[in-house]
């Protein structure tokens, strides 16, 4: 009977690790919203994205699926999420080279690629979306279809749904610079944001150190 308790408590102990994780993150970002926690300077690095503060919660906008459904964060394994919001109904230069490098810097992570993923946040479906591709990255001609176009390039990116209004609320530094691309955490909080200003090197040390300094 004292070993079958041990195993239980052992059990509860494993499964209850991620939603410490989760716990642990939401409580950080919440002091450093009320600006009473320097995570940054606490973890004693020069970060090269612009710090979001405060933080904004993903869940908080009525995202949704292709599908139509509402989307939920929630549902998905803690990681974190690179975002490339899309709006106008068209992915623009601008948008293609966000997507290529967040690809790039996730393929760059090595053995901690899987602790990321990679968000599309469109205005418009893809099969609507316009988009000015006409190559694709081995040299054959690009589909049509901009859906055809993102399973071929982008097999591992999740394509999500949010009104442009919406996105002017989530992702405003993305209206005065279209290059923007954000980081979120493992809980949802969009926490930093990226444009082409910031050599790619750097994103990728930015990664690594929280990576290296988080549970998700």
């Amino acid at each position: 009977m004292e070993q079958t308790n041990q195993g239980r408590m052992i059990l509860l102990l494993i499964a209850g690790i991620p939603l410490t994780m989760i716990l642990a993150a939401t409580w950080l970002w919440f002091f450093v919203a009320r600006g009473e926690l320097d995570i940054v300077g606490a973890l004693g690095t020069a970060n090269r994205g612009e710090l979001i503060q405060p933080p904004r919660q993903l869940q908080d906008a009525r995202i949704r699926e292709l599908s139509g459904q509402k989307f939920a964060f929630s549902d998905l394994e803690p990681r974190w999420s690179m975002v490339v919001p899309g709006t106008d109904g068209r992915c623009d230069s601008d948008c293609e080279k966000s997507l290529y490098e967040t690809r790039q810097i996730r393929v760059a992570i090595g053995r901690n690629v899987n602790r990321l993923r990679r968000i599309y946040i469109s205005d418009t479906d893809s099969e609507n979306t316009q988009f000015a591709v006409t190559a694709l990255s081995d040299g054959r001609a690009a589909p049509n279809s901009f859906t055809d176009y993102l399973k071929i390039e982008h097999d591992s990116l999740k394509v999500l749904l949010l009104s442009k209004e919406e996105q002017r609320v989530l992702f405003p530094e993305q209206q005065g610079d279209p290059t923007t691309w954000y980081l979120v955490d493992p809980a949802g909080w969009v926490m930093m944001a990226y444009d082409n200003q910031v050599p790619y090197k750097d994103v990728i040390a930015d990664l690594k150190f929280l990576l290296k300094n988080s549970g998700g």
